[in-house]
């Protein structure tokens, strides 16, 4: 049987993981802490969103970047802190301003595709993640930020998507429990949300059952490729103060990398560039312990354009609010000032008590033209999924397929 390495225990680890075994190969996946998806795959904004596949390359995102450059609590941030990576990133990011509606339309339609296998793996492995099929709606808040989407929204139905127009009564009609204005909007019947750490760990035990061996708590200190196949080095992380950690070392047939924001590194190391900037986004979960802020919580998943800002509710005394991106390399420190613009926007657009918020930040793994790498890399026996950016989830079961497909064929199953 054919052994494939697998680093990274988030969502397009664990989704390669199933994608792989289910076509009969032995996987084995690492992953340096104690649980899958402890990483980005963690407590994004819940969304499974196609209605959300345009890319960021756009002069808009540009202008507004730099118009918010002092405001702390802006959507979109920059440090300013000199970072050779960051800035040369940029200046990919905008050279790619050229391919946003080409990117824009690949990605709806990969979206799109990996709609039903997603929902498939749920189904077939009986995972409770707290899914919810109603739609998704975008609000916007005056003409000039609908034109923009108008735009927009044209390549997303060319590429397939049911996306349609509201008008503020609708609005309110789709969501109740909204509150204010707003100039009009787009609604996406057929997008959904849920719990995508529940569906992770849903998906690891499912993996488990049908043969694939996790490795948690590992450190992997070398990948080494030859002719004859490829060697992981790793040692066990977390071992108590004093203690010599045990190295390990085991023999693969082939190696997937879906290792997030880390991916650059590994794959330069492989003499493959893959060109990952961490992204920060922020959100909060917001507990709804009482009867009133349970009747008064969003059901359907919001996107305020404006704020940048996402909604999910995941079951019935949980709201998830998402938001904001952060270029400020690879720090994951939770900032106040950065929270506190969701917890105001939650109290200002919904009747619901937050003296219970947990917050989270995380980094989304993007390349410059914010498009996923999903292939084989320089040597033969090497293979990436990884850098999904924003849309990890929503497009994970896809990349998964399209990898576990290219491996079938460049390493068939003995």
């Amino acid at each position: 049987m054919t052994h494939i390495a697998v680093l990274g225990a988030g969502i397009t680890g664990v989704t390669t993981a199933y994608a792989l075994v289910t076509r009969g190969y032995d996987v084995t996946v690492f992953d340096r802490h104690p649980h899958t998806a402890m990483e980005t795959s963690y407590a994004n904004g819940g969304q499974l969103s196609v209605c959300n596949a345009e890319v960021w390359n756009n002069t808009g995102n540009i202008i507004n970047g730099l118009k918010w450059l002092f405001r702390k609590d802006a959507p979109l941030k920059l440090n300013l802190k000199p970072s050779c990576h960051k800035y040369t990133w940029l200046a990919e990011f905008i050279r790619h301003i050229r391919q946003h509606k080409s990117n824009t339309m690949e990605t709806a339609r990969l979206a799109l595709a990996a709609r039903e296998p997603m929902y498939r793996m749920a189904e077939d492995e009986n995972i409770d993640f707290d899914l919810e099929k109603r739609g998704i709606l975008h609000v916007y808040h005056n003409a000039q930020e609908y034109e923009v989407a108008r735009k927009a929204n044209t390549w997303l139905t060319e590429a397939g998507l049911e996306r349609n127009p509201v008008t503020p009564e609708e609005i309110k009609s789709i969501e109740p429990t909204l509150k204010g204005e707003y100039y009009a909007g787009f609604f996406t019947p057929s997008d959904a949300t849920g719990d995508i750490f529940k569906f992770c760990t849903g998906l690891t035990q499912a993996c488990k059952k049908r043969g694939v061996s996790f490795e948690f708590d590992a450190e992997v200190s070398a990948i080494t490729p030859s002719e004859q196949g490829i060697r992981v080095d790793w040692h066990q992380a977390n071992t108590p103060a004093g203690i010599p950690p045990e190295g390990h070392s085991q023999e693969f047939d082939g190696f997937v990398l879906c290792a997030g924001v880390d991916s650059r590194k590994i794959a330069k190391s492989l003499g493959d560039r893959i060109n990952i900037y961490p992204v920060k986004g922020y959100s909060i979960t917001v507990r709804l312990s009482d009867e009133a802020s349970q009747s008064n919580a969003p059901y359907v998943s919001l996107l305020d354009e404006d704020a940048k800002i996402v909604t999910s509710r995941l079951g019935v005394d949980r709201l998830r609010v998402a938001g904001t991106a952060e270029f400020n390399g690879y720090n994951t420190d939770i900032r106040t000032d950065r929270i506190r613009p969701l917890i105001e926007w939650t109290r200002t657009h919904f009747d619901v008590s937050v003296a219970e918020v947990i917050p989270w930040a995380g980094l989304r793994p993007m390349t410059p033209d914010m498009m996923p790498r999903v292939g084989k890399g320089k040597h033969d026996r090497v293979f990436y999924n990884t850098g999904h950016g924003h849309l990890g989830w929503t497009l994970s079961a896809a990349t998964a397929e399209m990898i576990a497909s290219e491996i079938e064929q460049a390493l068939p199953n003995a």
